[in-house]
């Protein structure tokens, strides 16, 4: 039999060469010195070989407990080399269905969602679940598993997040469910887990002299001019935050005047008039990117919702006097009880699901001069109420 001294002695030559162990178990010698260990067996009167792996990263132990275990199959009636290529291909299968696999190809398809979206969500996944689950395949993590993973952002104080994170696992788990890649929704198991988060209205300005008051705070910021376009963009447009940062400049007419893109949330598409101050502002804008307002790191996706977070920060407006997705409850009301805008136009602007009397929803052509004009007279409102005798005047007329 071997030893790891006749072993350690074992010199190439010109042509492979065998040393046999026992058993049908030994060592072949190749020319340029490497050392892989066989056995020889034969199964239904074929006589076959089954590879053990390469010396000394497989010792001479293991290469014979591997041998035992080949012998046990055959006395058994099973064929070990079989054995070993059922277990090369689950290996292989498991490698094609961990977590992150799955979670990057429903991603992928969801091709309903806006690109913004998607890159929040993949954001999510990165930081919350793939460190601790995303090599592991689908099928074999657990409920307890997953709680592990939920629970370190709830003890974040991350309530809110730790919701989202949960809602999108369920929704990876039931698409590989669609795929026969699971039998069970664990995240089913795990309603209640997570705190109920109290909802809270999105702070906004609702009178002249505070919109004025933040315009002003908003216009003296120093920051990347990127952020600061969108900044000022937020209350002119006051569309949805992630609609504004995943704008293109592909879907912006500058000679017409229009913003035209899909509204993921209402599954339609919407056109934004832009007003003589938007369009001053974009124009102002460098296009290194597809998006308007690219990430410092990277061209490929827009600006993230922290960086107007930490804009807000920046100019100590705290997030109880504003908020951006604000901005629209602000339009909402100043259009209608200062400027008398008809209803139905703000919500069309806002894109709302609204119908019509005979229950037809809106189309994105629906009022689009009435709206242009709108805008037109938004913007100019917004540039008056930094005026401090608008906002004197504003005072009077509230008997303030």
């Amino acid at each position: 039999m071997l030893t790891d001294a006749t072993i350690k002695a074992l010199k190439a030559r010109e042509k492979p060469y065998k040393k046999s162990d026992r058993e049908g178990l030994y060592l072949l010698v190749r020319p340029n010195g490497s050392k892989l260990w066989q056995q020889s067996y034969r199964f239904a009167g074929k006589q076959k070989v089954l590879s053990h792996g390469k010396y000394p990263t497989v010792s001479l132990g293991k290469a014979r407990t591997r041998c035992t275990d080949a012998k046990i199959l055959l006395s058994d009636g099973i064929d070990p080399g079989l054995v070993k290529q059922q277990s090369k291909a689950n290996q292989v299968e498991s490698a094609a269905t961990t977590f992150k696999i799955v979670a990057e190809s429903y991603l992928a398809f969801r091709t309903d969602l806006t690109e913004a979206y998607l890159d929040k969500s993949r954001r999510r996944l990165e930081c919350h679940i793939y460190p601790a689950l995303g090599q592991r395949p689908i099928a074999d993590i657990t409920a307890p598993d997953l709680r592990k993973a939920i629970d370190k952002v709830v003890d974040r104080g991350a309530i809110e997040t730790a919701q989202r994170v949960l809602n999108l696992v369920g929704r990876v788990i039931r698409y590989a469910g669609t795929r026969g890649l699971v039998d069970t929704d664990i995240t089913s198991m795990l309603r209640g887990v997570v705190p109920t988060v109290q909802t809270r209205h999105h702070a906004a300005p609702t009178t002249p002299e505070q919109v004025g008051r933040l315009l002003r705070v908003i216009d003296g910021y120093q920051g990347s001019p990127v952020v600061c376009a969108a900044m000022k963009l937020a209350p002119m447009l006051f569309v949805r935050p992630g609609e504004l940062r995943a704008m293109r400049w592909e879907q912006i007419d500058l000679e017409a005047g229009l913003w035209s893109y899909f509204v993921s949330k209402t599954k339609s598409d919407h056109i934004v008039p832009l007003s003589s101050q938007a369009l001053a502002i974009l124009k102002e804008l460098p296009r290194t990117s597809d998006f308007v307002f690219p990430s410092p790191r990277t061209a490929n996706r827009p600006i993230s919702d922290n960086a107007l977070i930490a804009a807000l920060n920046n100019l100590a407006i705290s997030k109880d006097d504003l908020t951006i997705h604000g901005w629209r409850a602000t339009a909402r009301t100043l259009l209608d009880e200062q400027l008398g805008e008809r209803p139905d136009f703000i919500e069309a602007q806002l894109a709302h699901a609204v119908r019509d009397a005979n229950g037809r929803a809106y189309n994105r052509t629906s009022f689009l001069v009435e709206r242009t004009v709108m805008m037109q007279r938004w913007s100019d409102y917004l540039d008056q109420t930094k005026s401090p005798a608008v906002v004197q005047l504003a005072r009077r007329r509230s008997g303030g």
